[in-house]
């Protein structure tokens, strides 16, 4: 297995568990709340096919990653995410993040610029800014995600069950987009996360990104599912598109929160046709057959 160190708490050394396959352009995948790396399955062969090299990363507190009892803010996933780049070295990449992976994309590029970033990628992501004030209007009540850090720190494992009911829309999409092992796999993901980070990534869904997007200055896909029940498509996906200039968006009719799982193949065409267009627009090689 592959890691990349990120610094020490005390005694311990902390890393992050990551993959890289293939060549070509490098795709850095970032992941969102409470998965890892592994929940881009769906995105990983279809990439792999369409020639780009693919890496994928636990953030800090999840899946294979270190497990400490701090750094659990943008600021230092962010940094996160630059250590990883600046360790394999890579250039000219595409940065891709899914929901809490949306925030790094936005802090990477408000933090250090757009140096070496080709594209930007965010699929049901947190930004611009979930929590609702006297300057942000449609955002959501500040005593919601209270009542979440409440329910993830009494009992994270039956918060789990109820969120990822929500996070696939089990109501109208089992046993058409999604199988019950499917979701039971996602809670076996989230169960083994830290419980420290499980309950202290709350907080950070509600950062407030608007500086971040306004950096943005590299072509930029939004992907968002319209019946997101997670991460609402008009508070966040739609609104993100209109801060960052000349921004794409993709709705994905039906779509939940979890849309790269749902609706892999809408959300793989999208991604791969977005990736073939030049500076110009133009498509510089098909991609149509390479979507899964």
């Amino acid at each position: 297995m592959s890691y990349i160190d990120i610094g020490k708490e005390n005694s311990t050394s902390l890393h992050l568990y990551y993959e890289d396959h293939g060549s070509g352009q490098p795709v850095v995948l970032i992941h969102g709340y409470p998965l890892s790396s592994a929940s881009w399955e769906k995105q990983v062969p279809a990439l792999l096919n369409a020639g780009y090299r693919v890496i994928a990363y636990d953030r800090r507190g999840f899946g294979k990653s270190s497990q400490p009892t701090s750094g659990y803010n943008y600021d230092t996933f962010a940094e996160d995410l630059h250590k990883v780049i600046s360790q394999l070295k890579l250039k000219d990449f595409v940065l891709v993040g899914f929901s809490m992976g949306g925030g790094e994309v936005a802090r990477y590029i408000g933090k250090y610029g757009s140096k070496d970033v080709s594209k930007a990628v965010i699929i049901g992501g947190v930004p611009p800014y979930l929590l609702k004030t006297k300057d942000n209007p449609e955002g959501v009540d500040g005593s919601v995600f209270e009542g979440i850090q409440k329910a993830v720190a009494l009992d994270r494992y039956a918060f789990f069950t109820d969120f990822f009911k929500n996070f696939y829309n089990t109501d109208v999409l089992m046993g058409k987009r999604v199988s019950e092992q499917a979701v039971q796999a996602s809670w076996n993901v989230a169960c083994i996360s830290s419980a420290i980070a499980s309950v202290a990534c709350v907080p950070t869904w509600h950062e407030d990104f608007r500086g971040d997007l306004a950096k943005v200055d590299v072509p930029t896909l939004v992907i968002h599912g319209d019946s997101d029940r997670i991460v609402p498509f008009s508070a966040a996906g739609q609104r993100t598109s209109k801060l960052v200039k000349g921004a794409e968006l993709v709705s994905i009719q039906g779509g939940p929160h979890n849309v790269a799982w749902t609706h892999s193949e809408e959300v793989n065409r999208a991604l791969l046709q977005f990736l073939a267009k030049s500076a110009s627009g133009k498509q510089i090689r098909p991609k149509e057959e390479a979507v899964a």
